[in-house]
């Protein structure tokens, strides 16, 4: 007769850690993204533009509008009073032939709206070419 447990028995506790559950979601996630992935990347063939550095320089009949900090819009150096007064000026620029390129400077700082209003006033005039002028990063970074 065998009274009391010796600790083989059924009633012993297991102390391996089970990773089948592991396992199993790490598959159906692999699963997941393998099939996805692909469609993602590939689901429209495009032709990507290749990335260059290019010096460009500023001709005398571009335009340049700046954006401070404050979101205070500048023709040049002269502080423009409003969006309105912005269009008129671009309207009579568009009518150039050939047709300046608008170049917009906007400090770093700056909330996006000072440029989203310039972009808008470009619209509004017809003004062809926009560009960023921007400061290449610092050498080693």
């Amino acid at each position: 007769m065998n009274v009391g447990s010796s600790g083989e028995g059924e009633d012993a506790v297991i102390s391996a850690i089970n990773t089948t559950p592991l396992v199993d979601v790490m598959l159906v996630m692999l699963i997941i993204f393998l099939i996805t992935i692909p469609v993602v990347t590939t689901s429209i063939p495009v032709t990507l533009p290749k990335e260059r550095v290019e010096v460009r320089e500023t001709k005398p009949e571009n335009i340049i509008i700046s954006v401070d900090t404050a979101g205070g819009i500048f023709w040049y150096d002269q502080k423009v009073a409003s969006t309105e007064a912005l269009v008129d000026k671009l309207k009579k620029v568009s009518k150039i032939d050939p047709q300046p390129e608008v170049q917009i400077r906007g400090d770093m700082t700056s909330r996006y709206e000072g440029v989203g209003k310039i972009l808008y006033a470009c619209q509004r005039a017809g003004i062809v070419k926009v560009a960023f002028i921007t400061e290449p990063p610092a050498l080693g970074g």
